[in-house]
């Protein structure tokens, strides 16, 4: 009976064992077959990455696609950068017009969109400051007159040795202290805007007052602001007016910072519009910005161009077109042999007699429709000229082919 016993104790050890055995035969044999499969998987990304750069023909396959090659140079830049431009008004040309003593306006000349002279009235303001001012100057002018008449009559005596040292040199002292109260008076009634013959005929544009200020443009131009009413209360922070002149006009273009030595700081600029597609305006560089926008990378460029037809308004958008400098040398290649790719460019270059490479460029100008390859490109090397859509075509095909295996 024990006997029996052990006796299948050691047959059940053994079955177990085998079956231990198989399980990890199988197990192994699993992991081996997905390592393989990670193998041939990782081998057939690797191809097909290959076949994303490389495309490889027959002799006879380039000679029926018309492949033609040639070789990368350096070529003079010459054409012209185009940058987006807004037109903007020449500040040197602009006004803001105001009453620079306290008052109330009593008339107003012009309105919104009219075009003014120099020294044109554009509205009259009233009030007491306004008064003092006048009289003061009135008054100083007449007692000049008196002093003045004073010492020319003693001068006369003393000329005809009827007259008074004494009394020449006080009425002299009188006279200049006269002189130098008239100047005073006749300065503040220019600072506020009068002249001499408005204080003194103390007329308007159609009546007499002493107490009435002409505000005048000091240039001329249109009226594009105006902020006051009759009867509305004006001082020095009041701005009633604004006229722009824009016989000139400023463009601002932005240029990126990589063309910034392309570039000279004085020098012609042209500036197209879709409003006028048909003209061509000239003008010229007056400022270059010596600070680059953070976000943007672009710096400032400023054209000053003249205006006298008043086609050109503030606001209007366009391209602003500058000459490139002298001698500037860089690879420019037709921009048919450039593919874009979403974001990214690509060139096609020539490896060997059969092999051809799609490389990865980074691009800067375009002028006379050649492209300028600014890295990615080596001179020497052969760049496909005609028949880059084939082998675009045929890359396609292998990355197809690639997938289904």
């Amino acid at each position: 009976m024990k006997l029996n016993i052990k006796i299948q104790f050691i047959s059940l050890a053994i079955i177990l064992f085998s079956f231990l055995g198989c399980g990890e035969k199988n197990e192994t044999h699993n992991e081996s077959k997905e390592e393989n499969q990670s193998k041939h998987e990782e081998h057939a990304e690797e191809g097909h990455d290959k076949h994303s750069k490389e495309v490889k023909l027959t002799k006879e396959s380039i000679a029926l696609a018309k492949i033609t090659t040639e070789e990368i140079k350096l070529s003079e830049l010459k054409g012209f950068i185009s940058l987006p431009a807004t037109i903007v008004s020449n500040k040197d040309n602009e006004a803001l017009v105001g009453s620079l003593v306290q008052g109330r306006v009593q008339k107003i000349f012009v309105n919104m969109g009219d075009f003014v002279k120099k020294g044109q009235i554009l509205m009259t303001v009233e009030g007491l400051d306004i008064g003092s001012i006048n009289a003061g100057f009135i008054k100083a002018k007449a007692t000049l007159d008196y002093a003045k008449s004073v010492y020319e009559r003693q001068k006369k005596l003393i000329e005809d040795n009827i007259g008074s040292q004494k009394v020449l040199a006080e009425s002299k002292a009188e006279f200049e202290k006269s002189l130098a109260e008239y100047n005073a008076e006749d300065k503040k009634i220019h600072s506020i805007g009068l002249s001499d013959d408005d204080v003194i005929n103390g007329k308007t544009a159609d009546e007499h007052t002493s107490g009435t200020l002409l505000i005048k443009s000091p240039i001329n131009g249109f009226i594009i602001e105006r902020n006051v009413v009759i009867g509305q209360s004006v001082d020095a922070t009041t701005n009633a007016f604004k006229i722009s002149n824009t016989s000139t006009v400023w463009i601002d273009g932005q240029l990126f910072e990589k063309d910034l030595n392309k570039i000279n700081q004085k020098t012609m600029a042209y500036f197209k519009t879709s409003i006028y597609s048909n003209e061509l305006f000239n003008g010229k560089v007056i400022f270059i910005g010596q600070s680059i926008d953070e976000k943007s990378r672009t710096l400032l460029v400023r054209g000053e161009f003249a205006n006298s037809n008043s086609k050109l308004k503030p606001q209007m958008y366009g391209e602003l077109n500058l000459p490139i400098g002298e001698n500037t040398k860089a690879i420019l290649i037709p921009e048919e042999s450039v593919i874009k790719e979403g974001e990214q460019y690509f060139v096609f270059v020539q490896e060997n007699d059969t092999i051809f490479e799609q490389r990865l460029v980074t691009v800067g100008l375009t002028l006379n429709n050649k492209v300028e390859i600014k890295d990615g490109l080596k001179v020497g090397e052969r760049f496909v000229l005609d028949g880059v859509f084939y082998l675009k075509s045929e890359m396609k095909k292998e990355e197809l082919e690639g997938d289904e295996h």
